[in-house]
């Protein structure tokens, strides 16, 4: 059984988080991410972590524990150090191009 949900998330330097009911708010350095948060699932920030809790122990409660823990790190992740997606075209014919903030594939 997974126990994803109690690990705390550290909050690095210069991201803030902001947690107003149900509603939780992560800005750094490369944007601001906002996400409303499932009614059993609880936040508290105390020294510099993020406590995710449950209000209680029923399945649907615990799996959306770990859930939410995990896309608030992943929050925290995105605005301090982004994300980068490497693609490999192998093949005859294939063409890729960026158009704008678009990658356009032309694939046969």
């Amino acid at each position: 059984m997974s126990r994803v949900g109690k690990n705390p998330i550290v909050i690095p330097d210069k991201v803030t988080v902001d947690v107003k009911g149900f509603h939780i708010k992560v800005t750094g350095p490369l944007g601001t991410l906002e996400r409303d948060l499932n009614e059993g699932i609880s936040v508290k920030i105390k020294d510099n972590q993020i406590h995710v809790m449950r209000k209680d122990d029923e399945k649907q409660t615990r799996s959306l524990h770990g859930l939410n823990r995990s896309l608030i790190a992943n929050m925290i992740e995105g605005v301090s150090k982004g994300y980068l997606k490497k693609l490999m075209i192998v093949g005859t014919g294939y063409k890729a191009e960026v158009k704008g903030k678009w990658l356009v594939l032309s694939l046969g």
